[in-house]
């Protein structure tokens, strides 16, 4: 095993191996695929609509492992790295993809011409694929953006700009906050790589920070990141809703449904969820601009997908991928259309989605979607050069640790258990003694 492998297998055995209980993948009998999951509004209700592909595939039965967002990456991430057989579908993000793909950990997809690969958005197929080779298939795609009350902005005397700033962001957020239970601002507070770091990482490249530079030094003790990451303390604190350090996408966009935040900065697929009645309050009174930038070139946004993927220790490879080609396909768009209306179906995969009149009448935030997922470069993320591809992250096993550390941290200044000097220093030192147990610079 390499440096690497070894680096990620020790990272995720200290604080997963509890979780690791349950059923496994291929002992789950012949006819059954057991599907590790996130517990995001999207995968919830592919479980709902799963009926569908056992209809049309009675030989198979389908069991779902569905967990929180960082207990899924440490649990699905062990069972890999330690070929444990437990699951035969993962999902994972665009971070894994061409690291696993590289230490063959997945197996390879293939699909007949009628799944059609590509109809993938461009920047979502190469960031589900490795040396070319597609190792996961998206199911929903993503940017980040910033997403507000149109209410409460017209009854401020305010107006959002088309590319806001983060002084306009900050100034509103302050203005916005009430006293009485709204909130100016609600963002991620809660710790993980995947979680707050996703924010904060893009919201430093907004303001000419990186996680490394050319020589692969970590840079959290720069003037930007200190600037970017005091920014988003006073923030919280300001104009947050209580408790924010705790505070993942899931929370905020039930406080963000719920009418409490006036602006929320995160992922563009939760704008499908804020702006149906069924399950927002303030459905009718939704505005959606670019993610903030701070004068440099650059903004808070981001690329992520959520891909279905098969680990190179499932003995069902042929079932899953049966499985997997009904999850993404244009069908189950379509499935999802006439179930529960176009403005649900999973976005960020599809040009041919970007293409339908019903699709775009139905979703106010297609356009911004799509600008989201376009504008997003991974491989210039930042200001200034940078050594890694991703822009919420760097694509090397190490960042795994690094994140979740790193993360712990900003979020312990949020919650004032620490200062932001104290907590970027404590964020240097961990990033640095990684890095260097890592043997980089390579």
């Amino acid at each position: 095993m390499s440096t690497r492998s070894s680096t990620i297998l020790a990272t995720v055995l200290m604080g997963s191996l509890a979780a690791c209980g349950g059923s496994g993948g291929s002992g789950a009998g012949d006819n059954t695929l057991v599907i590790a999951t996130v517990n995001n509004n999207d995968m919830i209700r592919m479980q709902r609509l799963t009926s569908d592909f056992t209809e049309k595939n009675p030989d198979l039965r389908v069991e779902w492992v569905t967990l929180e967002e960082n207990v899924l990456r440490q649990r699905v991430t062990t069972d890999i790295a330690t070929r444990g057989g437990q699951f035969d579908i993962l999902t994972i993000g665009t971070y894994e993809v061409p690291i696993w793909a590289e230490r063959g950990w997945l197996t390879p997809l293939e699909f007949d011409a009628d799944y059609d690969v590509d109809d993938l958005l461009p920047q979502i197929r190469q960031a589900a694929s490795h040396d070319g080779t597609l190792y996961a298939a998206p199911f929903y795609g993503e940017g980040s953006m910033l997403m507000y009350r149109t209410d409460l902005f017209e009854a401020a005397g305010l107006e959002m700009p088309e590319q806001p700033s983060w002084n306009f962001v900050a100034d509103a957020a302050r203005t916005l906050t009430d006293g009485n239970g709204t909130y100016g601002i609600c963002l991620r507070g809660k710790a993980g790589w995947g979680e707050n770091m996703a924010l904060l990482t893009a919201m430093a490249n907004s303001f000419g920070g990186r996680l490394f530079d050319e020589n692969w030094q970590p840079q959290f003790d720069s003037p930007q990141w200190r600037e970017a990451i005091q920014t988003y303390v006073d923030l919280m604190r300001e104009a947050g809703p209580p408790g924010a350090a705790a505070n993942g996408f899931n929370e905020n966009l039930a406080l963000f449904n719920a009418g409490r935040c006036a602006m929320w900065i995160d992922a563009t697929v939760a704008a499908s969820f804020i702006t149906d009645p069924r399950e927002s309050t303030v459905a009718d009174s939704v505005g959606f601009a670019a993610a903030p930038d701070n004068g440099l070139g650059r903004t808070t946004g981001w690329l992520w997908a959520w891909n279905l993927a098969i680990p190179a220790s499932s003995t069902k490879t042929e079932q899953a991928q049966r499985f997997i080609a009904w999850a993404t396909s244009k069908g189950y768009t379509e499935l999802v259309a006439n179930a529960e209306g176009w403005s649900n179906a999973p976005p960020g995969t599809r040009i041919s989605l970007y293409e339908t009149p019903e699709y775009l009448e139905a979703a106010p935030f297609a356009a911004p979607t799509l600008a989201a997922i376009e504008n997003a470069d991974t491989r210039n993320p930042a200001v200034d050069p940078v050594p890694y591809v991703g822009v919420q992250y760097a694509s090397i096993p190490e960042f795994q640790s690094i994140g979740t550390t790193v993360g712990q941290q900003f979020s312990a200044a949020v919650a004032g258990s620490t200062s932001v000097d104290a907590a970027l220093r404590n964020a240097q030192s961990a990033a640095e003694r990684e890095m260097s147990r890592a043997g980089y610079p390579k």
